[in-house]
């Protein structure tokens, strides 16, 4: 059974804008979930988050090594990032934005805690590319897009290009 690929909003619409609200019932999500993963590998890309295919709650998708290695999917129901690491600056993409890099200012390293798709708490720490698009993921879940980091000219040079494209 192939599993449908989902639409992904592009940045202005305005669920990429809103807040999300936590997932009640992890199980009631894992069919979303399912369709999350096959339009982020198709898409693609190592993270999406639920409102970036127009669900206003708080999940989102990750598999950091998928495209140099085997896949690892990782699903966070109502996370919460802690920064843990120093600052460093990287480059970030979005799939809400394609075509469009951001430099944005993270901390390298993070304590990632949420709930699995079976109801489980989980508590790691994530580095490297996995503590970036984990951050990059919640940030879409506050209603945040990558360019929201950065300096406002820096901001609205990259919206004034975007509007242009």
């Amino acid at each position: 059974m192939t599993v449908e690929v989902m639409p992904i909003l592009r940045w202005p619409d305005p669920r990429l804008a809103t807040p999300c609200t936590p997932v009640e019932d992890t199980k009631a999500v894992a069919e979303l979930v399912e369709r999350m993963f096959a339009t982020m590998y198709d898409a693609p890309g190592r993270g999406l988050a639920a409102p970036q295919v127009g669900v206003t709650q708080r999940l989102f998708v990750m598999d950091a090594g998928w495209k140099t290695g085997p896949k690892t999917p990782v699903v966070c129901i109502n996370p919460v990032a802690e920064p843990l690491g120093a600052v460093d600056e990287g480059v970030e993409a979005c799939l809400s934005m394609p075509g469009v890099e951001v430099t944005v200012p993270r901390p390298s390293r993070v304590r990632l805690r949420y709930t699995d798709l079976t109801g489980e708490e989980q508590v790691v720490a994530l580095e490297g590319a996995e503590a970036r698009i984990a951050q990059h993921e919640t940030d879409h879940l506050d209603g945040r897009m990558h360019f929201d980091n950065v300096a406002p000219e820096t901001r609205a040079a990259i919206l004034a290009a975007w509007e242009t494209a």
